[in-house]
């Protein structure tokens, strides 16, 4: 710190200055990247309305000292270039993505798959399912019919051997004579 009383005065406009100037050029980069963005994001009616915000800014700062008038007129003139190459089609716009947007993407396409995979798996598992069910009718259908097949069978033969002996038919009581008689 200066001892001299003017030279102490001299660092503290200086200080108050250079956070002044910092602050006007930090406005000039904003607003830039702001035009700038609303270009690469092919969005250029935002761009028209910032284009003569923009250059004010830069003019602002040029009358002030802040940046040189030739420094001035070659970013007014980079920014309305770069409009008009958009609109006249001299330039194609691809539109930019930055790592949080592809990070969002990415998250959504992972969980789209999940839900895919999962529905899938309830979907076969829903099958299964339907698929047991119908054996397990088809089994217990098929036990009924034995059990009744059965029952009907046993009734049959309890029936049978109730009945009279069997009927031998003409040709067996021949032959069984024929036996005899020899």
């Amino acid at each position: 710190m200066p001892n001299i009383k003017s030279a102490k005065k001299r660092v503290l406009v200086n200080e108050k200055k250079n956070e002044e100037n910092r602050m006007i050029r930090s406005e000039i980069k904003t607003a830039i990247k702001k035009f700038n963005n609303a270009i690469d994001t092919n969005n250029l009616e935002l761009a028209e309305q910032l284009l003569p915000i923009t250059m004010s800014v830069i003019d602002g700062a040029c009358s002030k000292g802040i940046i040189h008038k030739n420094n001035a007129a070659n970013k007014k003139s980079a920014l309305s270039k770069r409009l008009s190459d958009v609109k006249s089609g001299k330039v194609e716009i691809v539109i930019k993505k930055d790592n949080k947007t592809i990070a969002a993407e990415k998250a959504r396409e992972a969980q789209k798959a999940r839900d895919a995979v999962k529905a899938e798996n309830q979907r076969k598992a829903a099958e299964r399912a339907a698929q047991k069910e119908a054996e397990k009718a088809a089994k217990e259908e098929a036990e009924k019919t034995a059990k009744k097949a059965t029952k009907k069978s046993i009734a049959k033969k309890e029936k049978s051997d109730e009945a009279a002996p069997k009927k031998t038919t003409r040709k067996s009581t021949k032959k069984t004579e024929t036996a005899e008689e020899k």
